[in-house]
């Protein structure tokens, strides 16, 4: 035993040895060590360098509490909500205080979807209201540190959208990252979705930040020490953390600051779709530099990049023609556009050449002014060219003042040079030379290009121009001048005894590199197929390239690339691959006539050499028609029916049999579609081949459709056509299982996949949907989804309802192979896209409050059952139909009023039953805490029974004001039990409308 431990002490005197020659580097602290010493994070906050850094903890700390569990019967299950798990969370928040809750570092560090995780469980233990819209809040009211906790949401909302839109250089992976590609598109995906959400709840997370600049008060958010509160007492920290003096306390001024900045952001980048939006971001901007003037250095919180904040100024002040009023005289940028706006052309070369002088312009932006004046040149205006030569000259001159290579721009004005040319560029070298102040640099780097200019020129009386003129005398010393001009002499001889001019060095490759490169500008903004075609005969005369590359967003389908780029003759096959390019676009932009032209002109070229392209290119011109006329058609009971050569002519496609012609699935699609909304259901159902139907699953999509549809209503017969479309949705919507045998033997299910077995893939069947427009095909879908959600869900007391709900069937053999999520998602997307065509159709307006009322959005579930009633009674101007206003609804009207504690309206609305649901309205009165007009409603109650009631409770709890309002209601003449029924059912019929009217107001 003794002889083993003295071996043992030798290996460990060896590993000493060899080990103790170099320092060690001390082991990077584990995320678990920090559940084991609850003082051990401080301590690692406080270092000079910690490793982990914190945005790394906060990493590690919520990608362990998000982590899935796995259960006794090897099934993955959601993180579960344990003490481990809310520890870890706990943690990550305590970093991010540690960070002060600094959203530059946050969102440095940490992807969309940690951050969205971390800033939702701030909101969870700042107790923030759940279910409830931030917009909803009164944030004067709520806790110092739950107010802040909105507006860190908030403002983290608005950051993110406007980070979202800036472009991104996507990464290529190496060959060792290629096994990470699926980690990076879930989190792609994650990430999407949650941009979504931000971009959808955008207006509300606006207004919360304008509520925000109207609290004048100061702001507390959590600290290490308040979330430690929360985590050992949560009632009694509860309390402190809600008092006006816990937390890290941030000045009003300094939020404020903030929130402006983030405001003025959004703003401008709303500023591209809405001019108006630029105003908004022009004060906010001015604001936030005002309270970093008042700040000045006691800012701690504030976390501004003020050179970013004084280019989005000149930018506002530019696009809105509005001044700082902090600015006591205009910028240079401010004059120049001022100069642009107003044409004033003459004073903005006079900008250029004095900013010669003062460089207080940078290179890139008067470079930018020139492309600018350019580009409207290369558009045809003719009058551009000569204040882009004028800039030209500026920016050569500036240039050369600064040792800077001459543009190319410069030396192709020199190949035509003329006498004001040459006068105009002296005059701006001579102007942007200061004798005071100008280096001597300077002064030898315009002496340069005044020699370089006069090697440039071939004509004699303009170098005499140059060479004579006093700057040049005056820079040059007479030695050079004199070799100069030698130099000139000689060459100018030496050209005069040649047969052949000799080309100038500009001529040779800068002006052919030049002219192609604005050839292919136009070749690009062109879209006369004549222009186009003329523009490749000159490319192709210069440099044989393949031109259809010319520009990255030329794109034609898949399918035609291999026959397009197998034409032989270079300059066809550009012109065929540009003309399609070029035509698509214009379809997806809805500019139909520039396609048609472009297709013509297409379908013109390919009849001479190709069968096969000139049956792609009928294709195509078939779907720009259709797609043409459904732009065109209008909407609702107004559509204009096509005209019957391209209903022959879509038959004609669909019943297509050429081989070797590559067909687009998207053309095939849309045709089936085109059939149903107008209504071919007789060719469908009857005369489309069979085997069209065996082989397109679209056909045979839109024939189950147009068969179920035709029959509708029918008899019981029209089950059997239901039937096989139920059969092929619900394959559609079928998931398959995918198992795995563990080392013991046993079989487990690990994961679920979308079936293969259906017609289509469930992403193509919900884009063909949303090409639908037929309210009748619209109405049966729906009703096919309805009545699948309601199997699924299996919830007798919350279904949806629709119409025709009695033709589908009421159970499945195997409810767990269909996707619920798929299901639930679908519905809602269908109902959307129907109510986006006909917002006034009632039926689909109940569906979709069913939707909302079953997912326990009872706000939204009565916005959309009041729109219903709305729409068919001239805004409650008449009675609302009896089969709208269902007891069902009815009832679920007073659940969604009762759920949202608004208990008086429960009692108004008990009224409007068939039989008065005066249980239901008695237990609603007897509520003394209700969130609505209480009192204020009682005029809209005509049951007199209700009435009695109410001055009875009142009476009862000594609310002598409430009695007597209720008493007054009772006392009116027309509520008099003895009137005719005619009175009565007149008085109630102004009541319910006044009250629907009211209501309306409310919740829309």
């Amino acid at each position: 035993m003794s002889g083993i431990l003295m071996e043992m002490s030798a290996e460990a005197a060896d590993r000493e040895a060899a080990t103790g020659s170099r320092p060690c580097t001390p082991p990077q602290t584990s995320w678990f060590e920090f559940l084991l010493d609850e003082t051990l994070l401080e301590h690692h906050l406080q270092g000079s360098s910690p490793d982990p850094s914190p945005v790394q903890l906060v990493i590690q700390f919520l990608e362990q509490a998000s982590k899935p569990s796995v259960n006794e019967q090897n099934q993955v299950q959601p993180p579960a909500d344990n003490r481990r798990n809310r520890t870890l969370k706990l943690l990550a928040l305590k970093v991010s205080a540690h960070l002060k809750w600094d959203l530059d570092v946050l969102e440095k560090g940490l992807s969309i979807p940690v951050l969205n995780m971390l800033l939702n469980e701030l909101l969870c233990v700042s107790k923030v209201p759940p279910g409830v819209k931030h917009v909803d809040l009164d944030l004067s009211a709520l806790p110092p540190t739950t107010t802040m906790a909105v507006l860190i949401y908030n403002r983290w909302a608005i950051r993110t959208i406007v980070l979202s839109s800036f472009p991104e250089k996507q990464t290529k992976p190496g060959p060792h990252q290629l096994n990470m590609l699926s980690l990076v598109q879930q989190e792609k995906e994650m990430t999407d979705n949650i941009l979504k959400v931000l971009r959808e709840q955008l207006d509300d997370s606006i207004t919360v930040l304008e509520g925000a600049l109207g609290i004048r008060r100061d702001f507390y958010v959590h600290t290490m020490r308040t979330l430690d509160l929360l985590a050992a007492e949560p009632c009694a920290a509860n309390g402190e953390t809600e008092s006006s003096t816990a937390g890290l306390r941030v000045s009003a001024d300094e939020l404020h600051c903030q929130v402006h900045y983030d405001l003025g952001a959004i703003f401008f980048q709303q500023g591209c779709s809405d001019a108006a939006s630029y105003e908004k971001a022009k004060g906010h901007f001015f604001r936030t530099k005002e309270l970093l003037h008042k700040l000045d250095s006691r800012a701690q919180h504030c976390r501004v990049d003020e050179k970013r904040l004084a280019g989005y100024c000149n930018a506002c002040r530019v696009l809105t023609g509005a001044s700082d009023p902090g600015d006591t005289e205009p910028t240079p940028f401010d004059s120049i556009n001022t100069y642009i706006k107003t044409q004033n052309y003459q004073a903005l070369f006079d900008a250029f050449i004095k900013d010669n002088v003062t460089l207080s312009l940078p290179n890139h932006f008067r470079q930018s002014i020139l492309r600018e004046f350019t580009h409207k040149a290369q558009l045809g205006d003719r009058a551009m060219d000569e204040v882009c030569h004028k800039l030209s000259m500026c920016n050569a001159v500036r240039d050369a003042l600064e040792g800077q290579v001459v543009s190319v721009h410069f030396f192709q004005l020199l190949l035509r040079p003329r006498k004001q040319m040459i006068d105009y560029l002296l005059e701006v070298c001579t102007k942007s030379l200061d004798k005071t102040s100008t280096l001597e640099s300077s002064r030898r780097n315009m002496a340069s290009f005044l020699k370089t200019l006069c090697e440039s020129l071939t004509d004699p009386s303009l170098v005499l121009t140059v060479s004579s003129h006093e700057l040049f005398t005056e820079l040059l010393e007479e030695n050079e001048q004199k070799a100069l001009l030698e130099q000139i002499r000689k060459r100018s001889t030496s050209v005069s005894h040649s047969s052949k001019p000799l080309p100038s060095f500009y001529d040779i490759p800068a002006s052919a590199s030049v002219n192609i490169g604005q050839l292919e500008h136009q070749l690009i903004l062109s879209l006369d197929a004549r222009r186009i075609r003329q523009i490749l005969i000159e490319l192709h005369g210069m440099a044989e390239r393949p031109y259809w590359r010319a520009n990255s967003k030329w794109e034609v389908p898949a399918d035609y690339v291999s026959v397009i780029l197998g034409i032989k003759d270079n300059l066809t096959r550009d012109l065929v691959y540009i003309l399609m390019a070029k035509g698509l676009h214009c379809i997806t932009i809805k500019d139909f006539a520039h396609a048609r032209q472009l297709f013509s002109a297409c379908l013109e070229l390919v009849t001479e050499f190709s069968p096969k392209l000139r049956q792609v290119m009928l294709n195509e011109m078939l779907l720009l028609e259709v797609r043409a006329h459904e732009a065109g058609a209008g909407s609702g009971a107004t559509r204009e029916r096509p005209p019957a050569d391209l209903v022959s002519r879509v038959r004609g496609y669909l019943e297509m049999r050429v081989h070797d012609v590559p067909l687009r699935q998207i053309v095939g699609e849309e045709c089936v579609a085109f059939m149903l909304n107008w209504r071919e259901n007789e060719y469908l159902t009857l005369q489309v081949p069979q085997s069209l139907v065996l082989n397109n699953a679209y056909v045979k999509l839109g024939q189950l459709l147009a068969a179920t549809c035709k029959e509708l209503p029918g008899p019981k017969e029209s089950r059997r056509t239901a039937k096989e479309l139920w059969e092929v949705v619900l394959q559609i919507c079928s998931v398959s299982s995918q198992h795995k045998r563990a080392n013991d033997g046993r079989v487990s299910l690990i994961k679920q996949r979308e079936s293969t077995m259906g017609i289509m893939p469930r992403s193509k069947f919900i884009t063909f949907i949303k090409k639908l427009r037929e309210p009748l095909v619209l109405t049966t879908l729906i009703s096919l989804f309805v009545r699948l959600h309601s199997i699924v869900r299996d919830d007798i007391v919350n279904e949806v309802t629709a119409e025709h709900l009695s033709i589908w069937p009421t159970a499945l053999p195997n409810l767990q192979s269909v996707d619920v999520e798929a299901v639930a998602v679908t519905v809602k997307e269908l109902v959307t896209h129907a109510l986006s065509l006909n917002p006034n159709n009632h039926s689909w307006i109940i569906t979709q409050a069913d939707i909302y009322f079953v997912t326990s959005q009872h706000s939204a579930a009565l916005h959309y059952y009041l729109q219903a009633g709305a729409v068919c009674s001239d805004f409650f101007s008449k009675a609302v139909p009896p089969d709208v206003y269902t007891d069902q609804v009815l009832k679920r009207m007073i659940k969604c009023c009762s759920l949202l504690n608004c208990h008086t309206q429960v009692a108004v609305l008990c009224q409007f039953l068939r039989e008065v649901d005066y249980m239901t309205a008695f237990k609603a009165l007897q509520e003394q805490s209700s969130h609505d007009a209480m009192d204020g409603l009682y005029d809209y109650i005509w049951d007199v029974t209700i009435l009695e009631y109410l001055t009875h409770i009142h009476h009862k709890r000594g609310e002598n004001e409430k009695r007597q309002i209720a008493i007054k209601a009772i006392g009116q003449t027309e509520l008099n039990a003895s009137n005719p029924d005619e009175v009565l059912q007149l008085a109630a019929q102004k009541r319910k409308k006044r009250f629907l009217q009211a209501m309306v107001k409310l919740y829309f």
